[in-house]
């Protein structure tokens, strides 16, 4: 009895034994190259997924075609790739070998394209296009430049929950003490107090307090003059002055009413965040103030594959996909393969 299968463009005959007249049906070929009738063997469903997790699923079949000659469908990769995705989450990034003495954690979000289909039978008319914030985190031991990271389009209590868990991979225990950074958004202060106020302090960015004092500068003395007292404004930061910051803005808030209100903008920012300002104690015990850890995750992490130009997600795959990405991001992709 013969049996065609398609591998790509490749067609193969295969020989199909049967036990006995009703027994089981064995199929020498593809227990040997460990593939299944119009399926792919694991070796080149890695391939697949890892062109998939980088690529436009189109482009990723270029690619595929490129490097192996092998023409196979977008559809496939896709459907390959989100069904791995969603595997690999459950696979646990490496904790350090000792608890973390001190834990450097950031949070930020960044926003990506979703569309909703339509509900009327043709789920391409109707259609509603959008932009959701996708949450990461990262966590590392201070003298480690290793970090774990973590990535949802859950609810703030699944952000809290990630954010906690991803501590944990990063080295986090009861005695760590946890410095956190980050932008000034409510939320993000409320997550890191829920979870580590007892053991840590949160630190807002140095750099996004300056912008607000960078957009104030021209209106107080001039643009000629506006590097020259920026300059001076972060310094007295550096220093833990910002009451001395306050006191130069207020004479120059604007009326109630106005515009633009930059000068204003900057003294609420500070006024309602003072106790989030101990850039001397960060300095001094070496630890950085600035988010740009957890910025740079966005771009590698988040951005390079779930804002490329023209696409759109349904939240269920893009989703998936950030599951995929934080895991290779977590150097779980080896460990996956492996164990599959």
């Amino acid at each position: 009895m013969n049996w065609q299968t398609t591998f790509g463009k490749v067609e193969l005959e295969e020989q199909v034994l049967r036990l006995g007249r009703r027994g089981v049906r064995l199929r020498p070929f593809c227990l040997k190259a460990q593939v299944r009738p119009a399926g792919y063997s694991r070796p080149l469903e890695r391939a697949l997924s890892d062109f998939g997790a980088e690529e436009s699923f189109g482009r990723a079949a270029a690619r595929v075609q490129e490097h192996y000659g092998i023409e196979i469908a977008a559809s496939a990769i896709r459907r390959l790739t989100y069904a791995h995705a969603r595997k690999i989450q459950a696979v646990a990034p490496a904790r350090p070998t000792q608890p973390a003495q001190t834990l450097i954690t950031q949070m930020d979000g960044s926003m990506i394209p979703l569309v909703k289909p339509g509900q009327n039978g043709d789920r391409r008319q109707g259609k509603t296009l959008l932009w959701s914030e996708a949450r990461l985190c990262c966590a590392r031991p201070e003298d480690r430049v290793d970090r774990v990271y973590g990535a949802t389009l859950g609810t703030l209590e699944t952000v809290s929950l990630m954010w906690r868990q991803t501590a944990q991979y990063g080295g986090l225990n009861e005695k760590t003490f946890v410095h956190g950074i980050g932008d000034g958004a409510p939320w993000i202060v409320e997550k890191f107090n829920d979870n580590f106020g007892p053991q840590g302090k949160y630190l807002i960015d140095f750099y996004h307090v300056a912008e607000y004092l960078a957009a104030a500068a021209p209106k107080i003395v001039g643009p000629q003059k506006a590097a020259g007292w920026l300059k001076k404004q972060k310094t007295r930061l550096m220093l833990g002055q910002a009451g001395k910051i306050l006191r130069t803005l207020e004479p120059h808030r604007e009326a109630p009413g106005t515009a633009e209100t930059p000068i204003e903008d900057a003294a609420r920012y500070i006024r309602q965040r003072l106790a989030h300002l101990h850039y001397p104690q960060a300095r001094q015990a070496n630890l950085p103030i600035g988010s740009g850890e957890v910025e740079s995750g966005h771009r590698h992490v988040i951005q390079h594959r779930l804002k490329l130009a023209g696409a759109w997600w349904t939240q269920t795959n893009a989703q998936a996909m950030l599951g995929l990405r934080v895991a290779r991001a977590n150097n779980c992709w080896n460990t996956y393969w492996s164990a599959n």
